[in-house]
């Protein structure tokens, strides 16, 4: 039977007073903050989360230095309750790398904002997963394995709710024998916490046309592995950041090692999205990063443990969107909190899901229901996220322009000015101007880049660290990755900007191919998709939407 016959059953619906879209850090503490609030009350709220990867966690990725705000007022006692958040930073580093050497920048010249101290380092993805176990004894109900892949409205186009997608669908379209219709879950409020670039998140924006008073989103990949080290090469709290090489000093970008647990550095590179040579490969970059002198001694008898790559909101304050809209609202990095010098958004992310939290409960308590929430932006546009993200907000605008030297140190002095005069600066806050599809120069511009052969102890190639990140999808299922028009790949992207599918891709998904006869051909292996969603950012045509696949497909972070 084909997909989309009239035969084909109705879907069964489930109704909620909340359903929240994304098991991260902003929506489980959107669930948990809503079930304290409801027992304080000693009222009965209904919440459900729905989570597209195979368990809660699976899918989440960060460094990660861990600003505790968010945790302390969510679960004060979060320590004694054993969050696996043990390591304290003792340590923090920057430097600034060139080719052979380094130079220690003076903790001293660092803007206050930038200290670590009363920090943790540890796995995100640990502590999502112990946020999933809060939640769920606090009688949330919390669905992994469930890709939502529609936004359903009213006739006076509220949001009212998700539907799951439909699974046991082939490649080709047909119905399998394992064919099961998706699922409504409907609410009275719906929140959405898919993290960057999350693909209803989009539908949304462009549907409530949230963005029209707000700069373009701006977005980085980062590219992390997970490390188990020789014992005298550890240094459990170190927290070090560099910038430099091997990128040039117009390409924005930085690096980091974070010492925690029983010998394990998490490593990790990030390049802003808005990098212009179309022969840059952020994969092959992050490779070569840990060759240089004062990386590699640290790995020497060491071994790779987990892989993973992952977009990054970089936006900063100018391009957070309108966050609600009739029936619900975007939380955590759907809407783009994460402090780009800081490298840390996990705080912002659980302190929007508790301003959610605090608004979707006041509204049910007076019987409200699919309308706009109202405190929840107040909440946030005046509070905690205010205060952090505003003292940062010319930080990345000035880089972009600049470059990397002159960039990052009027961006220092643009902080410094901020943190001293309580928020004023006289550059007021700058534009970022376009999006980062905008900002690759033409293949005829620009130069080459040679990258080395891996070799296999230090630096690996694209398929080996896909094997490292847990990756899986069920082969005979549509391709996720969907093109508006499939002649564009290799029409206008191969003669114009190389196709840089191939090399912005940091897990081989694309490839241009050539027929016995010589012919290109556009090749996606969709089953290698880590779900970064780097295609969807940064395709100069703008012709790639990332969609779900099947749920419980993609990645499957262990402990990063």
């Amino acid at each position: 039977m084909a997909r989309g016959d009239a035969d084909l059953p109705e879907r069964e619906a489930m109704e909620f007073d909340v359903v929240i879209v994304g098991a991260g850090p902003a929506g489980l503490a959107a669930a948990i903050r809503i079930k304290q609030l409801a027992a304080e009350k000693g009222e009965e709220i209904s919440v459900v989360v729905l989570e597209k990867g195979s368990e809660v966690g699976a899918h989440i990725l960060s460094g990660a230095v861990i600003d505790p705000i968010g945790l302390n007022r969510l679960i004060p006692d979060w320590r004694e309750r054993g969050a696996p958040l043990t390591t304290q930073v003792t340590e923090d580093r920057f430097l600034v790398l060139g080719p052979a050497g380094d130079i220690r920048l003076p903790n001293i010249l660092m803007p206050p904002l930038m200290s670590n101290h009363g920090n943790y380092v540890g796995s995100l993805g640990l502590v999502v997963r112990w946020l999933g176990e809060q939640a769920a004894e606090l009688g949330v109900e919390v669905y992994p394995g469930f890709a939502v892949n529609e936004v359903l409205t009213d006739d006076k186009g509220a949001v009212v709710g998700v539907a799951t997608a439909d699974m046991g669908v082939g490649r080709d379209g047909e119905l399998k024998d394992s064919f099961t219709r998706g699922m409504e879950l409907r609410g009275k409020y719906t929140l959405f916490a898919e993290g960057a670039r999350g693909s209803l998140t989009k539908t949304l924006i462009k549907t409530f046309d949230l963005a029209k008073d707000s700069e373009p989103q701006k977005f980085g990949i980062g590219l992390k592995e997970l490390w188990e080290v020789a014992p005298e090469n550890h240094k459990p709290g170190l927290v070090q950041h560099s910038f430099g090489w091997p990128l040039d000093l117009t390409t924005g970008g930085g690096s980091f090692l974070y010492h925690y647990g029983k010998n394990l550095v998490s490593v990790g590179f990030v390049i802003h999205l808005n990098y212009e040579n179309p022969y840059l490969s952020p994969y092959d970059e992050f490779q070569r990063f840990k060759t240089h002198p004062t990386i590699a001694p640290v790995f020497k008898g060491g071994r790779r443990i987990a892989y993973g790559a992952r977009a990054l909101t970089e936006g900063g304050w100018q391009s957070i969107p309108k966050l609600e809209f009739p029936g619900g609202a975007l939380i955590g990095c759907a809407a783009g909190f994460m402090n780009v010098p800081r490298i840390k958004g996990s705080h912002n992310a659980i302190l929007s899901g508790i301003h959610a939290a605090d608004a979707v409960v006041a509204a049910l308590g007076e019987g409200r229901s699919h309308d706009v929430l109202g405190t929840y932006e107040t909440a946030v546009r005046s509070g905690d996220i205010a205060h952090d993200l505003k003292r940062v907000r010319n930080v990345k605008p000035l880089w972009s322009r600049f470059g990397t030297v002159l960039g990052v140190g009027l961006g220092g002095i643009d902080m410094w000015i901020r943190t001293l005069l309580f928020g004023w600066s006289p550059l007021g806050t700058l534009r970022h101007r376009k999006a980062d599809y905008a900002s690759l120069e033409k293949a005829k511009s620009a130069k080459p880049i040679a990258y080395s052969k891996p070799d296999g102890v230090l630096t690996f190639d694209k398929l080996t660290s896909v094997s490292f990140s847990g990756t899986n999808h069920e082969e005979d299922q549509p391709v996720h990755l969907k093109l508006a028009d499939p002649s564009i790949p290799i029409d206008v992207n191969l003669p114009e900007y190389a196709e840089p599918a191939q090399r912005y891709c940091p897990a081989g998904v694309y490839e241009v191919v050539r027929k016995d006869a010589g012919e290109a051909v556009f090749q996606i292996n969709a089953q290698n998709c880590v779900h970064c969603k780097t295609c969807d950012i940064k395709d100069p045509s703008q012709n790639i939407t990332w969609v779900c696949p099947e749920g419980g497909g993609g990645p499957n972070y262990a402990e990063m």
